[in-house]
């Protein structure tokens, strides 16, 4: 491998230009022959700098392994006396108070990369805070790999971790390959992008103070991106206590002045509205609200993302999407696993906080929204919010609460109070379009299957001459349209037909699109979708802070009663359909669950 560095000499020996970004240093040992405090991010950017101080570029440095794995460095350029420290350092940039740290063979790697893109194209750093916990290494990280290699992430990019644990960048990046998996076909070898993508991962140690920690932080990003245009994501994956710990000094020390910055933050968003609020009035405080990005990786499924590509592009739906067609709503998200891989989290903030919430109440939004002006974030997400300060407030007579019973003799944590891990509730939006119309919502955690879907339900044909084909459940005639992101993903519409033969015989049957069978891909993971939209600063997916408040407000009032009544959750045991009041429940608004649970 050749590396290229440039070597400077003096025409009129000034004196080093101190506004110049780098400082190079010829010398042997593992590192590949270079110290620096941060690198200048475009040759040409260089060779002005230093010709504007009277200085020119004389001739380049090859330096390269030799046969015993060793790094050798030739020159002949000569240079000006006062342009060298006693140590052998050529200065050209940052003052003499920074330390000098030695630059490995990946960021030379990385510098030439920067490098080579325009002058135009800024670079962008992101740092996952919280690096070592569960969240970033199963999620966070390998989404940002799958988009890296996918070619989502420019090349300029690096990533970095930061935590209170001491590791070096070697250890981080051995952390993260051990959960890395490459989707691609089986016939192709990822291994070189993977490399890539390891070489430019870093470790920052936040230490025992985020005040010193975040200016580390800061430092390290300084040294990657150098003099050029610079953009910075932070994605907190820290419990909501640690929040504001760590966004507060990260407002103050850690943004960059040359570009954006964003954070992204993981729900719950608060354990109550007051304490919502609180957080929310502390963020505004040092960010704008454009730089929020509240992230709930449910709303990142295709099935979300489909809600608004079927309504508003296909002439068919939209005429439809009103109380003059549909007779009711069942939106679902149920799960097989239990709650103990959540542990103490699911035992303080419970089904409602933590799916009802966000996922739940953001999806009925998108779905009942009016048509927003653009696609652009801000239009939609002024739609949403309209639906959801629509919700009537929700009789407490229209919630049932579930609890999974204990098994194999294990008490998690909910089971020592009165947490509850489902949720069945009749929900209705008081406004034109959707008077009247039930939405039901239905959702729990160690229930008999994995489902997530959107069953729209319409009325029954007025005067159906065939309704006596049927039988006497009016319900088999019902049409149907169900926006299913699991078990598999599929759009289905149920319609009738006549069964072919003699007689008139009709049926019910499923008219799908199966994704499996028409698209040959394989989904990519709702962390990739929103971390992208994040990068394209596409926000309708995520919490605006007015969002928040309104969804705390249909949710608040049924928590305090809960409280004030000590609501008993029904227990139900695991792989059951839940219990059976939500059966009652339904049949209450008129309307039928599918089989499923």
């Amino acid at each position: 491998m050749v590396t290229t560095v440039l070597a400077v000499a003096a025409s009129a020996a000034p004196a080093p230009p101190p506004s110049l970004a780098a400082r190079f240093s010829p010398v042997a040992g593992p590192a590949v022959g270079f110290r620096a405090h941060c690198w200048i991010t475009a040759k040409m950017k260089l060779h002005k700098a230093l010709g504007r101080h009277g200085w020119q570029v004389q001739r380049k440095l090859d330096i390269r392994g030799d046969e015993t794995g060793g790094e050798t460095a030739n020159t002949s350029s000569v240079m000006s006396d006062n342009s060298i420290d006693d140590k052998g350092l050529l200065h050209l940039g940052l003052n003499n108070s920074e330390a000098d740290r030695p630059v490995l063979e990946e960021d030379l790697v990385l510098f030439d990369n920067f490098n080579d893109q325009p002058e135009s194209v800024p670079s962008l750093c992101i740092a996952v805070i919280g690096a070592t916990g569960e969240l970033a290494r199963s999620k966070v990280f390998p989404a940002l790999f799958a988009l890296y290699y996918s070619g989502f992430l420019p090349q300029n990019v690096a990533i970095f971790g930061y935590s209170r644990k001491t590791l070096a960048d070697e250890d981080l990046r051995s952390m993260i390959e051990s959960n890395l998996t490459c989707r691609v076909d089986h016939h192709e070898n990822c291994e070189d992008k993977l490399n890539e993508f390891l070489k430019r991962t870093y470790y920052v140690d936040a230490g025992h103070d985020n005040k010193d920690g975040m200016a580390k932080l800061n430092l390290r990003m300084t040294q990657i991106e150098g003099t050029c245009a610079a953009n910075r994501i932070f994605y907190l994956a820290v419990p909501q206590e640690a929040l504001l710990d760590v966004a507060l000094p990260l407002s103050d020390i850690a943004q960059t002045k040359h570009g954006w910055n964003r954070i992204i933050i993981e729900k719950p968003f608060g354990f109550t509205s007051l304490s919502s609020q609180r957080v929310t009035q502390s963020l505004l405080s040092r960010f704008e609200e454009k730089q929020i990005y509240r992230i709930d990786h449910l709303l990142g499924k295709d099935l979300i993302k489909n809600l608004t590509v079927l309504r508003f592009s296909n002439l068919v739906f939209e005429p439809l999407w009103s109380r003059k067609y549909i007779r009711n709503v069942q939106v679902v998200f149920s799960e097989e696993t239990s709650t103990e891989t959540q542990g103490r989290y699911f035992g303080n903030y419970g089904i409602i906080r933590d799916i009802v919430h966000s996922h739940i109440l953001q999806t009925i939004a998108l779905f009942a929204m009016e048509p927003p002006v653009s696609l652009d974030g801000e239009d939609i997400r002024d739609e949403k919010v309209k639906v959801l300060r629509s919700i009537r407030k929700v009789d407490i007579d229209d919630v049932v609460l579930g609890q999974l019973k204990n098994t194999c003799g294990k008490v998690d944590q909910y089971t020592k109070s009165m947490t509850p891990t489902y949720l069945a509730a009749a929900m209705y939006i008081d406004n034109a379009r959707w008077d009247g119309v039930p939405f039901l919502i239905k959702t729990g955690m160690g229930l008999m299957e994995n489902r997530a879907e959107i069953r729209i339900q319409f009325h029954h044909v007025p005067g159906n001459i065939y309704r006596e084909r049927f039988g006497h459940d009016i319900d088999l005639d019902t049409n149907e349209l169900v926006l299913r992101d699991l078990p598999e993903e599929a759009i289905l519409l149920k319609v009738n037909n006549k069964v072919p033969g003699l007689g008139l015989q009709l049926d019910a049957s499923e008219l799908n699109l199966l994704y499996r069978d028409r698209y040959d891909v394989e989904v990519p993971d709702s962390y990739e979708h929103l971390l992208l939209d994040v990068l394209d600063g596409d926000s309708h997916l995520f919490m605006r802070s007015d969002e928040l408040a309104a969804a705390w407000s249909v949710l608040a009032p049924i928590l305090h009663e809960i409280d004030q009544k000590r609501v008993a959750p029904e227990l139900y045991e695991a792989g059951d359909k839940g219990p059976i009041n939500a059966y009652y429940l339904a049949a209450k608004h008129g309307v039928r669950w599918d089989d499923g649970c």
